[in-house]
């Protein structure tokens, strides 16, 4: 963890911070000053500019008991009404009033929770598989390391100034939901106990780019090095001018792939001859305690140590009950190294729990996606975001709510994601089904409406980004979806069997809605 000098900076920064909110609140600071210095302590103001998001960033989306514990007080205490995972693996305060957002950003830091960096111009969170560390047939569990960058870049992030964002992300080398694939920096781990490593992926309104592959066997002991010439290359080359060409994916256009991995490497090399980032050997998190008894539940996952469990929690749209963290604390607070885990497809997954300790947790959870469609992924929307063109959340619900009263039975729809905008932070790119807010003109009037992407992965080794289709009005959209289950379950096949064999069928019910 950071040390007290930079913990004394940071509270300092806290109450520079108070004054900045009550200036832009009282109109002494406009939205767009205000935007860009909130940003950079992990805060927004929203669309109703009295009312305010907090987002708190957990390395590898780990929401330990002490850190449930304290979302639960910090609830009660401020009155929250919103919560949201993120597909960052962060949690979101929303609604809250100006006063309240400096004073639970110092608090959290009790419970190791750090908002700068959350938002704006630095580097992210960083992601990492979310069963890492208890996964079956995962390389190693790359967690630590997770951690290990987040100390380094937030020891950094005041010294230095990027172009834009950078993202980071760890795969355990059996699941890639984080999407190394396509990050700014993607880490996978492989059998041989190194990484390998993507740079310069990403998705956005201006196109989206797989990353280049610089590195297939990255020692761990290493990786500072090679975040550090990540920082650097950026930096070097990263577009100041443009914002919106302003992220490391644009670098593979200006100096093509082969030229992005020559100047990554050489700035790796010359950040190791300076020396001083060697990792030493960095092991587990925590030891997992043994477990007895076994059960059969869709939600429960069987974890690589016998007789351990994941139960897998799906709030719909990603939207945290604010009673959830109580309840899920009430249920793992006396369990041994039990705690929660953020997934990049807003997904909680409560682990390391022995199965007399699962009925419990399902229990708490029984309020979750029951089918794989109700797994789906939007952003918190154009309600709450200002940045939202649509309403996310309004469409998955009303969807949601089709699908079930039309009774399609699970699996004849997959799991779709639904950004709110061109800013892609559901990744609609990669979804099998994936939507992206825009406007439709209909009578030479702008009405609400999604661009429809189809055949997308974020699958392990297999990522791909699907195609851009048609624009169909919001309205419609459930309509769309309820007649595709119905033509899947018609044919007795799960989405992936009839998307496979019915191209022709698909295209010509979408049409319908173009």
């Amino acid at each position: 963890m950071v040390d007290s000098k930079w913990l004394q900076t940071y509270r300092e920064e806290i109450e520079t911070f108070s004054g900045k909110i009550q200036d832009f609140q009282e109109g002494r600071l406009d939205k767009k000053d205000y935007k860009g210095y909130s940003g950079g302590m992990g805060s927004y103001a929203q669309r109703d500019p009295a009312k305010h998001m907090l987002r708190l960033r957990m390395p590898a989306g780990r929401l330990t008991v002490e850190r449930l514990k304290f979302l639960a007080d910090t609830v009660e205490k401020y009155g929250v009404r919103r919560l949201k995972l993120t597909t960052c693996e962060t949690v979101q305060l929303h609604d809250l009033a100006a006063e309240q957002v400096p004073a639970i950003m110092g608090e959290a830091v009790g419970v190791g929770v750090i908002c700068r960096g959350g938002g704006g111009d630095n580097p992210r969170n960083v992601m990492c598989s979310p069963l890492s560390g208890v996964q079956k047939g995962e390389a190693f569990d790359p967690s630590p390391w997770a951690a290990a960058v987040t100390d380094y870049l937030l020891s950094i992030c005041r010294d230095i100034h990027m172009p834009r964002k950078l993202k980071i992300a760890f795969s355990n080398g059996v699941d890639d939901s984080v999407h190394s694939a396509f990050r700014d920096m993607g880490f996978q781990a492989r059998e041989d106990g190194t990484f390998s490593l993507r740079i310069a992926g990403g998705l956005g309104a201006m196109g989206h780019r797989m990353g280049v592959l610089v590195e297939e066997a990255v020692n761990p002991q290493d990786v500072l090095y090679y975040v550090k010439a990540m920082v650097d290359t950026f930096c070097q080359h990263g577009n100041y001018e443009n914002r919106a060409k302003a992220r490391t994916r644009f670098m593979q256009d200006t100096l093509g792939p082969e030229g992005l991995k020559a100047a990554f490497l050489k700035n790796v090399e010359a950040a190791k001859a300076a020396g001083g980032l060697e990792l030493p050997r960095l092991e587990a998190l925590a030891d997992v305690c043994g477990g007895d008894g076994t059960l059969d539940h869709p939600r429960a996952i069987p974890q690589k140590q016998l007789g351990m469990y994941a139960v897998k929690y799906h709030p719909i749209g990603g939207v945290l009950p604010v009673e959830k963290p109580a309840q899920l604390y009430a249920a793992i607070k006396d369990l041994c190294n039990a705690e929660c885990r953020v997934g990049p497809d807003e997904t909680l997954y409560i682990i390391n729990l022995p199965a007399a300790g699962v009925e419990k947790v399902l229990a708490v959870t029984e309020d979750g996606a029951k089918t794989e469609f109700e797994y789906s992924v939007a952003c918190i929307g154009a309600t709450v975001c200002q940045q939202g063109i649509r309403d996310s959340q309004g469409l998955l619900q009303a969807a949601v709510k089709a699908v079930r009263e039309a009774g399609i039975p699970d699996g004849a729809l997959p799991k779709i994601t639904v950004s709110g905008c061109p800013s892609s932070c559901a990744a609609h790119q990669a979804g099998t089904i994936g939507f992206q807010g825009g406007v439709r003109l209909e009578d030479k009037k702008p009405q609400p409406a999604f661009r429809i992407f189809l055949g997308g992965s974020d699958a392990l080794d297999k990522a791909r980004f699907g195609e851009a289709g048609a624009v169909i009005l919001e309205k419609d959209i459930p309509a769309l979806l309820v007649e595709l289950g119905k033509a899947a379950a018609a044919a007795g096949q799960n989405w992936a069997q009839w998307s496979e064999s019915h191209r022709e069928d698909l295209n010509a019910i979408v049409e319908k809605y173009a």
